[in-house]
């Protein structure tokens, strides 16, 4: 469990924090599909999404909800629990996106797009960015894409793209919000379409 960085800086209650959090925001209204709406519009009608990183499954749900074929994995078994409870329909998986292998967890077919969304890669342990977003990319057919959001604070661009080009993977656009914004480079979060050769 000390795989993503989140769990060295907080208390073991984090994750159960972070699902009533989550709880709360949805009954307070607060929009929480913004990365989900980005992702349906880029992809065809009952597409096969990996939502990588998926938490406690918000973005998963509103992409099932609009007819797609949702996978959502997570390294964190309380966050994947409270995805089951909270949202069904998905497929909800414990895995560790650094050594993802979904033929193996019984997901053998190809995925049109992925996204980690929620500061996902910022989160992961250190050094392990580029090992992350290669085995994302393993799971994705070819010219499909992964969309990828961060707060640059947490994680540096430059930095970013370098993990990028290792991982064999194109950046295609970027934007400063998931409601496409243009990026600058004073910009303080940064959502980045990478394409799968």
């Amino acid at each position: 469990m000390s795989d993503i960085r989140w769990f060295a800086d907080t208390d073991d209650n984090h994750s159960q924090w972070y699902v009533e959090r989550m709880r709360d925001l949805a009954a307070e209204g607060a929009d929480l599909a913004g990365e989900a709406r980005l992702v349906n519009a880029m992809v065809a009608p009952g597409s096969r999404i990996l939502d990588a990183g998926c938490g406690p499954g918000r973005t998963s749900a509103v992409l099932h909800a609009l007819g797609h074929r949702v996978v959502g994995v997570d390294v964190d078994p309380v966050l994947i629990e409270a995805a089951r409870a909270d949202h069904p329909g998905p497929t909800w998986l414990v895995a560790d996106l650094a050594t993802l292998d979904l033929v193996a967890l019984g997901e053998p077919e190809p995925f049109d797009a992925a996204v980690l969304a929620g500061n996902v890669i910022a989160f992961v342990a250190p050094e392990t960015e580029t090992q992350v977003l290669s085995s994302v990319r393993r799971q994705v057919r070819a010219d499909g894409f992964i969309v990828v959001g961060f707060h640059t604070e947490r994680l540096d661009v430059a930095v970013f793209d370098e993990n990028v080009v290792a991982a064999g993977l194109t950046l295609e656009h970027r934007f400063a919000t998931w409601d496409l914004r243009p990026w600058a480079n004073d910009a303080d979060f940064a959502v980045s379409i990478l394409r799968v050769p």
